[in-house]
This record gives structure tokens, C-alpha cells and sequence, in this order.
């Protein structure tokens, strides 16, 4: 028995989130329900106003309220310093723990030819262009320690070794098949601490 088409639609909706299934889908829907109307409006505004008003910076790709991030508007980051991330949350992880004062670049995936992902889809020839100019030293490439992570690592490691960069990684103090986003901060931290070179 349906109790409502529109709360139907709704649980629906919530259930096609990553992580969220069936019941946590109602509960949240029915928690919806039991919020004010000025509540919903002001829920639902935030939702199309971050759809609207966030933009792709120009500069690592990460996620910006304008052309360029606040972290690449940063004057007082380490620009030598490049921590390559699959994408934005990652940064974000990283950038929550406080152990990275340099800037990110975002590829926006990693090579999967299973799924016809190769490096032409991703963001790499921006990372290039800032490799052969004289102010990046070191890259660190931050990947989820997979397969895809792995031969994205190798790519970019042989495409950036002709420049006098150095290309390092974040030490597998994160288990094998681990997000990012689910890590601990003391866990990045040292994974960036114990980042070796390939």
C-alpha cells in the first residue's frame, strides 16, 4: 500500500544518492515531511543555488564559487608543490586535514579503459602545462590505491618525468580498496608524510 505518491517520488529520488538505500531513503524523506514549510524551501533553495552558483576553477579544477578557488587565490600557498587528486571531495579530504599547504589539481577521474576511460577524458594537460614551467617541484599524486589509481599514477608519473619535477606519492597507509573521503585525518596526514617516489 502507497501512502502518498509524492513521498513515493521523493524516497525514490533520495534512493538514487551513493549510499543511501530504501530505509535510509524514507527516513529521510519522512523527515522532510515532518519539517517546516520555510524549512523545505530553504533546503530546496541551497540545493538549486549550489547547482547554480558553483563553477569548475579554472586553474585545478577543483570546485569554486567564481572562475578561480580560494585555494589557488591563496597567495600564501606553497606553489611549487602539487597534490594531484581523482576529484574534488578528494581535495577537500586532503585539504581537511591540514597536512597539505600546496595547491591540487583535479583530473576529474582516472584511466579505466574497461569503462573507456582514457587520458584524453581527463584533466592532465593543464597538470602538464604547469609541470613545464619553472615554479611547480614536486608533484604528489593522492589516488585511491586501485587499479585505476595505480595506472593513472604510472601515466602521469612517465608524462611528468621529462621536467625537473619531482613526482612522489602518498605512502599505502590506506588500505587497498579504501576511499579517501572515508579516511582519517591522522591516516591522510601520515600517507602524506610518507609519500615515496615512483
Amino acid at each position: 500500500m502507497k501512502s502518498s505518491t509524492y513521498l513515493e517520488a521523493l524516497i525514490r529520488k533520495f534512493s538514487k544518492l551513493p549510499g543511501i538505500g530504501p530505509k535510509s531513503a524514507s527516513r529521510i524523506a519522512f523527515h522532510i515531511l515532518g519539517m517546516t514549510r520555510d524549512d523545505v524551501e530553504s533546503l530546496a533553495r541551497a540545493m538549486i543555488e549550489l547547482k547554480r552558483n558553483t563553477f569548475t576553477c579554472r586553474f585545478c579544477g577543483g570546485i569554486s564559487d567564481g572562475e578561480v578557488c580560494t585555494i589557488c587565490q591563496d597567495q600564501t600557498r606553497d606553489r611549487g608543490l602539487v597534490c594531484v587528486v581523482e576529484d574534488a571531495k578528494d581535495a577537500l579530504t586532503i585539504e581537511g586535514t591540514g597536512g597539505h599547504r600546496g595547491l591540487y589539481h583535479v583530473t576529474g577521474g582516472l584511466i579505466s579503459p574497461l569503462d573507456g576511460v582514457g587520458p584524453d577524458d581527463l584533466n592532465i594537460g593543464t597538470l602538464v602545462e604547469k609541470c613545464r614551467g619553472d615554479s611547480v617541484r614536486e608533484v604528489i599524486l593522492a589516488f585511491n590505491p586501485s587499479v585505476e589509481g595505480e595506472a593513472t599514477a604510472l601515466y602521469l608519473a612517465r608524462l611528468i618525468s621529462p621536467f625537473s619535477v619531482a613526482v612522489t606519492r602518498i605512502a599505502h597507509g590506506l588500505p587497498v580498496g579504501a576511499d579517501l573521503e572515508f579516511a582519517d585525518t591522522a591516516t591522510i596526514i601520515k600517507s602524506l608524510e610518507g609519500r615515496v617516489k615512483i
